[in-house]
């Protein structure tokens, strides 16, 4: 059993963010890091629902690695 998802967190390039998880395919994004968080748990429950995927259950800890990419003149 999962015990925890983790989402990578990367800003978007026309604004906002873009989560997917890692291991499995749930991708979301948002315009703000509050609706992310919702929409992260919203695609998680979507994804998993009351069902077993698999051999697995839904998480019971959901994960948000946030990721910023930072470009320095040489």
């Amino acid at each position: 059993m999962m015990n925890e998802i983790i989402f990578l967190v990367e800003e978007a390039q026309e604004g906002g963010y873009t989560a997917r998880a890692l291991g499995v395919s749930i991708f979301t994004q948002a315009e703000t890091e509050e609706e992310l968080r919702a929409n992260v748990r919203e695609a998680t429950e979507c994804f998993y629902g009351d069902a077993i995927v698999g051999d697995e259950q839904a998480p019971q800890i959901i994960r948000l690695h946030f990721v910023r990419e930072e470009v320095l003149a040489a």
